[in-house]
């Protein structure tokens, strides 16, 4: 399904479908989420409960085909979803962000057997999925990841850790790169890890800066025993699924991103609207006007970017990684700042956690760290402009 562009305006018309989409999420974020994300973020509580009704909706398997629950949308589908959701909680949305990027990975490069057995579950939501990547020692250099399975009869056998895992704990299955082979990008394979794997544990729960709502922990292999037939696609496959994931990602993140500035912007508005100094209300203010305009600018430019890049992706082009990387540097950027700023327009307000504005900086700072930093961004964006 895709949306056109006004070529006036430079505006994405949605169709019908895409609005009736958007509304859906913006209702159900509204309702279920909004009203308890400041407790969940003060109580530091993963709310299953609620990220589980997102199930029925078809949430949980936003790109997955419908032959195993899942809706079959398309990238700018999956973006405006995550940027509804976001608009009440950034952690809320991107937790069903990751989920997706788990069960995508699953649907696009499992045997069908595989699929039949995973997917249904994943899509209602009955299991939560998690994204193994990162290691203490490999961040940004993925291909240098340590944690190592060994084919041992008819298991793979994993020993290693990894680290600052979303929903680690709490999720069911965990979709894990690891190396099967030798160094470098062909030795890594891809499993599906159930939570009760004899020799998978968790690390104690990281103190965050933001993200408190979503559990953030180590995922450690010890002698852990996997079904070989839980190995995705094939051995040595594992660096190109996880890099297939991560354009997705990306857009995902950014979304994110976009969602919580939004709400960012538009709690500066309200706020700003009532506040009243030296016998005005501070919107009255040319300079803050000012500021208010840069905000609302920079987040359009952002909005029409990032769903450009989705469309890009849902089109196949040729340079769909180049748009994703920069519109993940780009938009990611752009929230930070615009949140940062409302906060600032807050005073001293913007600083206590009641209002909001605190928790939306917090949460959105990380995102310009994960799904591949925003350095690794610009490394993407000049390799594919010098050829390389």
């Amino acid at each position: 399904m895709d949306a056109a562009v006004d070529a006036g305006t430079g505006q994405f018309e949605l169709t019908e479908e895409q609005r009736a989409i958007q509304e859906m999420a913006q209702a159900f974020a509204a309702d279920r989420v909004a009203p308890n994300a400041l407790d969940w973020d003060r109580a530091k509580h993963f709310p299953a409960d609620v990220i589980r009704e997102t199930g029925p909706l078809g949430l949980g398997g936003i790109y997955v085909k419908d032959d195993v629950g899942g809706s079959a949308l398309g990238r700018l589908d999956a973006v405006l979803i995550f940027e509804a959701l976001a608009h009440a909680d950034p952690a809320f949305s991107s937790f069903i962000s990751i989920h997706n990027m788990a069960a995508s990975m699953i649907d696009r490069f499992g045997s069908d057997e595989q699929r039949q057995r995973f997917l249904p579950k994943l899509t209602s939501m009955e299991w939560l999925a998690s994204y193994c990547l990162t290691e203490p020692g490999s961040g940004s250099d993925a291909a240098a990841l340590k944690t190592r399975a060994v084919k041992s009869g008819g298991d793979y056998v994993l020993n290693g850790a990894k680290q600052f895992i979303s929903g680690a704990g709490d999720s069911d299955l965990y979709v894990v790169m690891a190396r099967t082979g030798g160094d470098g990008p062909k030795g890594i394979s891809a499993l599906v890890v159930p939570k009760d794997a004899p020799g998978l544990s968790f690390g104690a729960n990281e103190d965050k800066m933001g993200w408190h709502m979503q559990s953030t922990r180590q995922v450690i292999f010890e002698d852990c025993k996997v079904p070989a037939e839980n190995l995705l696609a094939s051995e040595g496959a594992g660096f190109g699924i996880a890099m297939a994931g991560l354009d997705g990602g990306r857009l995902n993140i950014a979304a994110c991103s976009l969602g919580g500035a939004q709400s960012a912007l538009d709690k500066a508005l309200a706020y700003t609207a009532e506040r009243k100094a030296f016998g005005s209300k501070i919107n009255q203010f040319q300079a803050l006007q000012f500021r208010l305009a840069d905000m609302e600018t920079e987040l359009q430019a952002a909005r029409i970017f990032l769903y450009a890049a989705a469309s890009k992706l849902d089109r196949k082009a040729p340079d769909a990684g180049k748009w994703s990387a920069m519109a993940k540097r780009f938009v990611t950027d752009i929230g930070f700042d615009v949140a940062n700023e409302a906060l600032q327009l807050h005073g001293g307000y913007g600083y206590l956690h009641d209002y909001g504005i605190e928790k939306l900086v917090r949460d959105l700072r990380v995102h310009q760290i994960l799904e591949g930093t925003n350095e690794i961004m610009r490394v993407i964006i000049a390799r594919a402009l010098i050829g390389r």
